[in-house]
């Protein structure tokens, strides 16, 4: 492992005539057990124990400890020009409300006004949302209530812990991240217009479009972010929310406008910094071509589709990414463009609008707006890794694997290179990029941001690489690999939890070198965390809270990212844990990677024990944090 056997990697690297960025894991072998340095004192102790007796006490008394919270700032850093010296940087748009949707809403009579409340309502009525649902506790926003300090204390710790002595860089960024999708509901209130997600609906299920209330119910969030200590906020911006004709010269949302607002000056007041994804997943419904049911059909590359092909999603796009920068710039210094493209790309097309989309909202962000943050996109890769390092064809297969999901947008976004052989070679109708394009998009990303929960275990499919990329309808297409789980010895190569996360922490410390050393900018984790199995099965609330296998994940991958800044000399700006509350995951509520329980009959949270330890395990490692 490299955390272990460091000095080795030149001479393991020459014996197998491989470099280390190919070789992605060695397996040494050893006779004996590990050095314990920490022993040192005790292997001076008598061979033999002496035995005596004592008097009697207890002596387990418990310290607590409570998580400390973030003071409102004095001061509030601005990375930008405000709205009112960037609005003219946009063309003239008009501003409207609209109300609420339900099926049987026939009251709207504006049905001249091509954007009014009826053809607003008519959006919905197209869209049809099945088992559709406006009840949820809340319809206006909630005044938040302190944290009262009986929820602040520290649970038992465990046994076994962080034995690592290094502390954080001290600009190194930690917070917690969530999506709108997710977590808001209220999908269609208050000029809401529909996306993709508002129809990803699992039969039966009504729920999905309250998932947390976060609309309504964000303040008191974000105040118990604040309660934990967390610096940094990451969430995203529902496209549809702030123009639900979602094209170019449609009104914009006020009501949207007002809420993200909000949102960024009250994380602001309560002293954490906001960060914001400007699409995650959730395209408003326009794009898919006037048929909806279009977005369940089996895309070539992702595994949705996510409308990216669309003709006139790029212009939108940038013209939505503007509107986002001019109104917020000057408060949040970190956005992310796209979350994990990949996964809902369709064709070839899609990924040319994606990354032709970040690089002008990018560049209009750097060149026009002059913001003095950072931009880019997060990607999804679950790194892939050789299944036997040692054999050429498997390592061969990873470097595939891994290109395809990285290179293929970060080299034109970040190198201002061409896109990588493994996308060309399998995807017909890609669309070249010129010189002028790849000049043009060089360094529009200031980081590599990835969402690594785990690793891919990747070897050769039948008949080869080559083969595959030829043929649409190898069932290993269109990455041309096979993807595993297990290692050559046919252990899992983690601890497994839900249908498919592994914790793998000495891996992610080989991925974040891999990263740094292939693209040399920083490395940004923007997503990880661990769903604890069968948590959404427990009886007791208090066997919820109690998740330390979440813990355990958290605290390897931290100690990780630690050695590989610190032995490695890998830049890593930051980690964003996800999420900071169990969420609608996509389908369902029961693959729980939250770090509070949500209990939805009241939507009350609830502090997990993970979320204590992640957080005293930055805070006191990071001399930017105040101690306890």
């Amino acid at each position: 492992m490299l955390a272990t056997y460091s000095s080795l990697l030149p001479v393991l690297a020459a014996l197998l005539n491989l470099s280390t960025t190919s070789a992605q894991q060695v397996y040494v072998l050893t006779t004996g057990t590990p050095a314990r340095p920490q022993c040192a004192a005790a292997s001076k102790a008598p061979a033999t124990p002496s035995y005596k007796f004592s008097s009697f006490a207890f002596t387990q008394t418990e310290t607590y400890r409570y998580a400390t919270s973030i003071p409102p700032p004095a001061t509030t850093s601005t990375y930008a020009r405000p709205y009112t010296a960037l609005s003219t940087l946009l063309p003239s748009m008009s501003t409207t409300t609209w109300g609420s949707w339900n099926p049987n809403d026939t009251a709207a009579t504006d049905t001249a006004d091509p954007y009014g409340q009826a053809a607003w309502s008519s959006l919905w009525a197209w869209a049809n949302p099945p088992n559709f649902t406006t009840t949820g506790i809340y319809s206006t926003t909630v005044s938040p209530t302190p944290v009262p300090s009986s929820e602040l204390v520290l649970p038992p710790a465990d046994y076994f812990g962080p034995t690592d002595c290094y502390t954080f860089p001290p600009d190194f960024i930690f917070g917690v991240a969530g999506s709108a999708a997710q977590i808001e509901g209220a999908v269609a209130m208050e000029g809401k217009g529909p996306n993709n997600m508002d129809v990803w609906m699992r039969p039966g299920l009504s729920d999905n479009y309250v998932t947390n209330e976060n609309y309504f119910l964000y303040k008191q969030d974000i105040e118990r972010l604040a309660a934990m200590g967390v610096r940094y906020y990451s969430f995203s911006i529902a496209w549809s929310r702030i123009l639900p004709f979602a094209l170019p010269g449609t009104p914009v949302n006020q009501a949207g406008i007002d809420h993200y607002n909000d949102l960024i000056n009250y994380t602001l007041e309560k002293g954490m910094i906001p960060t914001v994804t400007m699409l995650h997943f959730d395209t408003p419904l326009q794009f898919f071509a006037g048929n909806v049911t279009s977005r369940f059909k089996d895309p070539m590359i992702g595994f949705f589709n996510g409308g990216f092909q669309n003709a006139t999603f790029e212009d939108a796009f940038v013209h939505y990414g503007k509107l986002l920068l001019t109104h917020y710039a000057d408060r949040v210094p970190i956005w992310f463009t796209f979350n994990e493209p990949l996964l809902f790309s369709d064709n070839g097309a899609s990924v040319n609008n994606v990354v032709k989309a970040h690089a002008r909202v990018a560049r209009f962000y750097k060149d026009v707006v002059k913001g003095t943050g950072k931009i880019g996109l997060k990607l999804h890769d679950n790194f892939g890794v050789p299944r036997d390092p040692k054999n050429p064809g498997d390592v061969a297969a990873a470097n595939h694997f891994n290109a395809f999901h990285l290179d293929t947008f970060w080299n034109p976004l970040v190198l201002g290179k061409n896109y990588p052989e493994a996308f060309t070679m399998t995807i017909p109708d890609y669309v070249p990029l010129t010189a002028k394009d790849l000049s043009y998009m060089r360094g529009t990303c200031d980081f590599v941001a990835v969402d690594p929960y785990t690793v891919t275990v990747v070897s050769p499919p039948p008949g080869g690489i080559a083969d595959c990329a030829t043929n649409t309808t190898s069932p290993y297409f269109p990455y041309c690999v096979v993807q595993g789980e297990n290692n050559t010895f046919g252990w899992n190569v983690g601890y497994r939890s839900y249908s498919y996360v592994y914790s793998t922490p000495r891996y992610l410390r080989t991925y974040i070198n891999y990263l740094w050393n292939t693209f040399h900018v920083p490395v940004f984790i923007t997503e990880f965390g661990f769903p604890v199995f069968a948590e959404a099965e427990k009886a007791k609330l208090a066997d919820m809270l109690f998740d330390t296998p979440r813990s355990t994940y958290y605290l390897s991958f931290m100690t990780e990212i630690l050695r590989a800044i610190w032995e490695d000399g890998v830049h890593v700006m930051g980690a964003l844990a996800w999420s900071f509350a169990d969420n609608w995951e996509f389908g369902d509520y029961n693959a729980r990677f939250g770090m509070q329980v949500v209990q939805r009959e009241t939507q009350t949270k609830y502090f997990k024990k993970s979320f204590f330890d992640l957080v005293a395990f930055v805070r006191d490692r990071h001399p930017n944090y105040e101690r306890a």
